[in-house]
């Protein structure tokens, strides 16, 4: 039986951990902050989007980039740093903006999505988490672009799906008809059934405490990991503020800090961090708010009902490892809402948020072995940490037992 360390307690680190347990390992787990779930897993965009994988890098994405760096709502922001590890992962999310390899990535994806499901699925059947908001109304990806939609309703009804259908403007209204009072015209949707949303802090909170009560578990360590003593071509220690953790095997799912981390160990991680912004506004009577999950496909900003709260979760800001809150991009999230969903939540009590998102450039998590020997890898995940952690905890848990994958890891590993 080994004794596993797993560093970082978002959602990543978390399911990590239990899956670890529940294999049989002794584990223990290292976060830095107060509690779990207090990074980037902490008021994310809530929606467990298992088939709505694409990654930001694909064709065209470059010219929408640079509309979006000039309109003062949109998506996008960039601030030039003198940092080699940003402009070498610009170089490389560039370089993968091609159809072809979006489209390799999107696969990959959507089996990672898939097998995270099902796992998720089995989970809540042999662990119940109690008050996660969980619910499964679907997904509706709205498109103001005409011809936008019209390329990906064409797609659709080529290669029919039975989970996936195009709707017209009011299709879109009769299935939400909390956009019958947008003050967007959209031009359709793509409604995706079985999607789900919950609370991912919760889901990090509830995990943890049932992983306090298992008996494999060695305890939470609440410290700075500040890197690895190697030895012979393995990790032999954890360095951290609260002393050394010695232990057979280690994992990082450290979110952002895992690419200083791992540097520790020689590793290099093409990882940079993408600063989203949210508002969790109350629900009351008398509002109207979304009850499927929703997303402005242009704006790119995801609406998913959370319990009595509305979630609002958008931006891609390329500003480095600083995740305080921008006023301004506060104030744009906020009129977009307002415009969008005007009647469905108080937004004047919304309370805001920014994390930041690990991500590589094509988009796909980092799973398995590391160059050290002892030294796991589950990091990467984007804005898609929630929907792929279950998947991505089992795989890791197969791998350090010495079994075969559950999925294929083509394009998912580092790459020596």
């Amino acid at each position: 039986m080994k004794h596993i360390v797993v560093i970082g307690g978002g959602v990543v680190g978390v399911t990590t951990a239990w899956a670890l347990a529940e294999d049989g390992h002794q584990v223990t787990l290292v976060e830095r902050e107060a509690g779990v779930g207090m990074g980037a897993s902490f008021a994310n965009g809530a929606q467990l989007s298992y088939r709505y994988v694409s990654p930001l890098a694909d064709e065209g994405v470059p010219l929408k980039g640079l509309r979006w760096l000039f309109d003062p709502d949109g998506p996008l922001r960039f601030k030039p740093e003198l940092s080699w590890n940003q402009w070498s992962w610009m170089a490389s999310f560039l370089h993968k903006c091609r159809g072809p390899v979006n489209r390799r990535a999107t696969a990959r994806l959507l089996a990672l999505g898939e097998y995270s499901r099902a796992a998720f699925a089995q989970l809540k059947l042999s662990t119940p988490l109690d008050d996660i908001a969980w619910r499964a109304p679907g997904k509706l990806v709205a498109y103001r672009n005409p011809a936008e939609f019209g390329r990906v309703a064409a797609r659709l009804r080529q290669q029919p799906s039975a989970i996936e259908r195009p709707l017209t403007h009011a299709e879109c209204v009769a299935l939400e008809p909390a956009l019958a009072h947008s003050e967007a015209r959209f031009a359709g949707g793509i409604f995706t059934e079985g999607e789900a949303v919950a609370d991912c802090y919760q889901v990090c909170v509830q995990l943890t405490e049932r992983l306090k009560r298992h008996g494999n578990f060695r305890g939470l360590v609440q410290a700075e990991a500040q890197g690895f003593r190697t030895q012979s071509g393995q990790a032999v220690a954890l360095q951290t503020s609260a002393g050394e953790i010695e232990a057979d095997d280690f994992v990082i799912a450290a979110g952002v800090q895992s690419r200083a981390l791992a540097k520790t160990a020689g590793i290099a991680l093409p990882i940079y961090p993408l600063k989203g912004y949210s508002l969790t506004a109350p629900i009351g009577p008398e509002h109207k708010p979304p009850v499927v999950s929703v997303t402005d496909f242009e704006k790119k900003i995801v609406y998913a009902q959370v319990g009595s709260h509305l979630r609002v979760a958008a931006m891609v800001d390329l500003v480095g490892e600083d995740a305080s809150l921008n006023p301004t991009r506060i104030a744009s999230l906020q009129r977009s809402v307002r415009a969008t969903f005007p009647k469905a939540a108080d937004y004047a009590a919304a309370a805001p948020w920014a994390g930041l998102r690990p991500a590589t450039p094509s988009g796909t998590p980092i799973l398995g072995a590391s160059p050290v020997r002892n030294l796991w890898l589950n990091v990467g995940h984007g804005a898609l940490g929630f929907t792929f952690s279950f998947g991505t905890a089992n795989v890791l848990t197969a791998l350090i037992a010495g079994r075969a994958s559950p999925i294929a890891l083509d394009g998912l590993q580092l790459k020596a």
